[in-house]
């Protein structure tokens, strides 16, 4: 399962003002994990992966790393994760392809998609997890955003912020970085671009990914 872009801004662009618990939804190898951990140091996160693989080398990952005592994996579906915690902090770049034709590869199938109901179960469950200054933060596609803020609406959440990226100024919106907080939140809209020109990252990407990346 390789690091995808939708997952490190994500990672990036998450914000809590101090969180001290953060839960990574599906963290497949546990790129998400470690970036908030760096990010947020002290922080305490649980990361979720349904696969076995991938929870394996997450947790490998996580142990060769120097936040190896913040992140904790747990080889399980997210609808049987138990905890008595309270997160501060819930991200997840989720399976979105909802009802789609399967993968023929069984792992990425379960990766890449999603069983009708799988949304709602993500909301429900995330918002009884939640602390009360808690915020859930998702990277998805239009439509499975708006989705998301309708559920999220049944559950006295809402939208606080929405990051619609970009793959350059001329190109139409990819995904949505939609975040979602108890009560009435003023909402905050940004439009992000990856490249400026072929092959060449914005200044913006740089600057939210140059902690993270060698090759910047």
């Amino acid at each position: 399962m390789r690091i995808n872009t939708d997952g490190v801004l994500l990672a990036a662009s998450a914000t809590h003002k101090h969180p001290k618990k953060i839960l990574d939804i599906g963290t497949g190898t546990g790129v998400i994990a470690l970036m908030l951990a760096q990010r947020f140091n002290g922080a305490q996160v649980d990361a979720v992966e349904i696969d076995f693989q991938a929870a394996e080398t997450a947790n490998g990952n996580a142990a060769r790393s120097k936040f190896s005592d913040q992140i904790n994996v747990f080889n399980t579906a997210f609808e049987d994760f138990i905890t008595n915690e309270k997160y501060d902090l819930i991200v997840s770049n989720p399976p979105f392809f909802v009802n789609d034709l399967k993968n023929e590869e069984k792992r990425k199938g379960i990766a890449r998609h999603a069983a009708a109901d799988f949304f709602g179960m993500l909301i429900c469950k995330s918002a009884g997890l939640l602390s009360a200054s808690g915020k859930i933060c998702l990277v998805l596609p239009i439509k499975q955003a708006l989705e998301v803020e309708r559920l999220g609406a049944e559950f006295n959440l809402s939208v606080s912020e929405k990051i619609y990226l970009h793959s350059d100024k001329d190109k139409p919106v990819f995904r949505v970085i939609i975040c979602l907080e108890a009560g009435i939140p003023k909402l905050e809209e940004h439009h992000f671009y990856i490249y400026q020109s072929d092959k060449v990252h914005t200044e913006a990407y740089h600057a939210l990914l140059k902690d993270f990346f060698l090759a910047f």
